[in-house]
């Protein structure tokens, strides 16, 4: 790890000059400069202090950030499969997102879970087939291509009355699948 640059960008990030960084830390400009292009290394203590002014601390310094994982494949999906649905997660380990999108198909006579009333929101895209949106007790067809978009004020799932399977894309905010 490149302590010195590291703290130049904490230093940036913060708007701060060397001048302002030195005064805050009680150390020299030079010191501080020859610290940033990696010339000098500073003590644990001295450290502690350049970070305290930086409004960090050692532990948020030092620790290692886990690269986000931005594109998932096929490997990566977690498959349930049920006797009227299949499932795939599609997107790992979303309950600590915003939105848990998932992949559902329903097989001829399919149902998917029911949805009991929640504070989200639902999105869904027809990939193949079609499906009856089911919400209360109003039904309502969405054929491939179509989508839907609802609350989940009221009691809702899928159903698949035709012969063939059907495969929607379907998320949620926040995570409740």
């Amino acid at each position: 790890m490149e302590i010195g640059q590291k703290i130049k960008q904490l230093r940036i990030q913060k708007g701060l000059t060397l001048e302002e960084l030195a005064s805050r830390s009680e150390l020299t400009k030079g010191f501080l400069s020859q610290m940033e292009r990696d010339l000098t290394s500073p003590s644990i203590a001295t450290l502690n202090d350049i970070l305290e002014a930086l409004g960090t601390t050692l532990a948020e310094f030092f620790k290692e950030e886990k690269e986000e994982q931005l594109v998932f494949h096929k490997e990566d999906f977690f498959v349930d499969e049920r006797e009227n649905y299949t499932i795939r997660w599609i997107v790992p380990n979303t309950q600590k997102n915003e939105m848990e999108p998932i992949l559902i198909e329903l097989p001829q006579g399919g149902e998917s879970f029911v949805m009991d009333p929640h504070s989200g929101e639902e999105f869904g895209y027809v990939l193949e087939g079609a499906v009856i949106l089911m919400t209360g007790e109003n039904r309502q067809i969405v054929h491939k291509g179509e989508t839907f978009y609802l609350s989940g004020k009221t009691r809702h799932y899928l159903k698949n009355e035709k012969k063939t399977t059907a495969k929607v894309l379907w998320v949620s905010t926040p995570p409740l699948f």
